[in-house]
């Protein structure tokens, strides 16, 4: 089997597919706005997407509240350094330091609806 979608219930999907296509090369493949907002949008490679969507029966989650270790969403990028620096310009919050492990490149950032965000280089990938 293979996971098509990791569905986010989000105030503002519309504001938040165009964020992510603009910065993060994302492409949306499908949207409504009838009977509930969504939008589907699908990473660079085309091989992952994510249903953002309001649905006013739900709750929205306080995603900026969660600690970053137990909801992200996690890509894999050339060089983190600028990667960050170019987020950050564009709305994304810092949460934490650029750390070097040896073996990894990683941090964190929010996105601009709190979402947490990693960026991450590996010396061995592991996809």
């Amino acid at each position: 089997m293979k996971i098509e979608h990791i569905a986010l219930q989000v105030e503002d999907p519309a504001a938040m597919a165009e964020w992510y296509c603009t910065h993060l090369g994302f492409q949306i493949k499908y949207k409504a706005d009838q009977p509930i907002v969504n939008r589907f949008i699908a990473d660079s490679a085309g091989d992952v997407m994510l249903e953002l969507y309001c649905n006013p029966k739900f709750r929205i989650p306080d995603y900026s509240s969660l600690e970053p270790a137990l909801l992200h969403v996690a890509f894999m990028c050339e060089d983190v350094e600028e990667t960050h620096k170019r987020l950050t310009e564009a709305g994304a919050s810092p949460e934490g330091e650029i750390v070097n492990t040896g073996d990894v490149v990683i941090t964190f950032l929010r996105d601009p609806w709190g979402l947490t965000l990693q960026l991450c280089k590996r010396n061995k990938p592991l996809l």
